[in-house]
């Protein structure tokens, strides 16, 4: 789908359909459709349409003998509206229109379309448009909107937010892939193609190398498979001088049974998900190879299967990590933070100044948060707060778990190793965090993010379909483009 700006008046687009959006009790929008604006607000008046967010309705009428079709999307309350309810509004349009089977329209968003609302339309647009359909034999009928203009539209918000939706639709992509289909080995071979598509540089270590390299964490969890796991590390580095080095780390299990703690066939179902985080970070350094910001990140990712064999390692089992800390496991279906043990470290040795981490990793965390924000830990205040106000722009809802309970993070302690790997029911995503910590390097800003919520969704709303969100992608990239800018 093509997205681009136009500046042409209502009158001089007579053969493709006009999309309107208006603020709640606020229809001056309206205004721009000229001689029609008077029927299209007797018409909203007659059908009882306010305007509230998340709302829509289409409007055609009649001129000499033609119909002009109108879609009036609503926005919510205007000294309420935020971005995410133009990404919203957005998406809600492109699903009707796809059911309406309508290849082109205009849209009008008001006189003046800055970077930011240009940014969130396309994005609402690419995302809303997103199906995954790949596997049905008999595909429903499908429809593709060819192109969308914003009235007056920022250029280059168009072009980042085209951007940033079709990086976080790959991550959708993969993660909606199956375990049979994608395993560590695969997942590996992607990256290692992402990198030779998009100029990255990409070395994948085989569980051979793993072990040579001390990574007895990541190879535990992924020796109970006959899929053997792999270490996958991608680099994008600016032309000249960085201003910065970054490392976002993703939680990489292709699918996750839990191992030998092995889960319900109801918790089972879905865990193919269990590789959104790595997912994300394929994603985002899909788009860094577009975007060229001035920055160095490295993609890191653990790739594993936890699966129960002879093979497969045991509770009570002690691990030596590569940063020579021991685990002790409780539960080998807390087995995300154990792999992340070894990413943290091989990311924390590239002495990176900022470490985001993505993993699905607790159920607790969706209890806490329920399923549509993901769970934000920090050891910086400051990292944190940022990636928070980035959020809110983003519509990739965070919220702040505290760091600072000594009585919980002794709980780790209390084990015949370093550390343990689950530290009781209570308080699990912080315990969680906190056990991911202690393998970030000294001095490193850091930031987990608990996407077990947000990562994967069973039914469809906004501009999210049944299945993986690609959740984390727009923030994280986002972030990367404010230390470039020094934002």
């Amino acid at each position: 789908m093509e997205v681009s700006s136009y500046e042409k008046s209502y009158q001089e687009i007579k053969d493709t359909p006009l999309a309107i959006f208006v603020f709640e009790e606020d229809f001056s929008n309206l205004k721009y459709a000229d001689a029609f604006s008077e029927k299209l607000n007797k018409v909203l008046s007659a059908e009882n349409f306010k305007g509230k967010e998340d709302t829509l309705i289409k409007v055609p009428l009649l001129e000499d003998d033609t119909i002009r079709t109108f879609y009036v999307v609503g926005l919510g309350k205007k000294d309420k509206a935020s971005f995410d309810d133009y990404r919203r509004a957005s998406a809600i349009l492109i699903k009707r229109l796809k059911k309406d089977k309508v290849p082109f329209v205009h849209i009008y968003a008001g006189e003046t379309v800055d970077y930011k609302k240009s940014k969130a339309i396309t994005e609402g647009l690419i995302l809303g448009h997103y199906s995954f359909d790949k596997y049905k034999s008999k595909k429903e009928e499908s429809f593709s909107v060819e192109r969308v203009s914003i009235y007056r539209g920022y250029e280059e918000g168009i072009k980042v937010g085209r951007i940033f939706a079709q990086a976080q639709n790959y991550a959708r992509d993969l993660v909606n892939e199956p375990g049979n289909v994608i395993n560590p080995i695969t997942l590996a071979e992607i990256a290692q193609n992402l990198a030779r598509e998009c100029g990255l540089e990409c070395k994948v270590y085989d569980e051979k190398q793993i072990q040579e390299m001390g990574m007895y964490a990541l190879w535990s969890v992924g020796k109970g498979s006959a899929t053997p796991p792999r270490f996958i590390h991608l680099t994008y580095r600016p032309q000249g001088e960085p201003k910065d080095r970054i490392a976002i780390v993703g939680k990489g299990l292709t699918f996750d049974s839990g191992g030998l703690n092995i889960k319900t066939g109801d918790y089972m179902r879905t865990m193919k998900m269990d590789k959104s985080g790595a997912c994300a970070v394929l994603g985002i350094m899909k788009a860094l190879a577009e975007l060229k910001p001035q920055i160095e990140v490295h993609g890191i990712i653990g790739a594993a299967e936890n699966m129960p064999s002879g093979s497969a390692y045991r509770p009570d089992d002690i691990i030596k990590t590569m940063s020579g800390k021991t685990i002790e496991v409780d539960n080998t279906d807390a087995e995300g933070r154990i792999t992340l043990a070894d990413a943290l470290w091989y990311a924390s040795s590239l002495k990176p100044s900022h470490i985001i981490d993505m993993a699905t990793l607790t159920g607790a965390c969706i209890v806490a948060l329920g399923e549509y924000t993901a769970g934000l830990f920090t050891n910086d205040d400051n990292f944190g707060d940022r990636l928070l106000e980035i959020s809110r722009e983003t519509g990739e809802r965070l919220w702040k778990l505290p760091m600072d309970d000594k009585k919980l993070r002794e709980k780790l302690k209390k084990s015949d190793a370093d550390i343990v790997n689950t530290a009781g029911r209570y308080g699990g995503a912080i315990t969680a965090a906190m056990f991911l910590e202690e393998f970030v390097g000294e001095g490193i800003k850091w930031v987990h993010l608990d996407i077990a919520g947000p990562a994967y969704f069973k039914e469809e709303f906004g501009y999210y379909s049944k299945g993986a969100t690609g959740f984390g992608v727009r923030t994280c990239l986002e972030y990367i483009l404010s230390l470039d800018k020094g934002t």
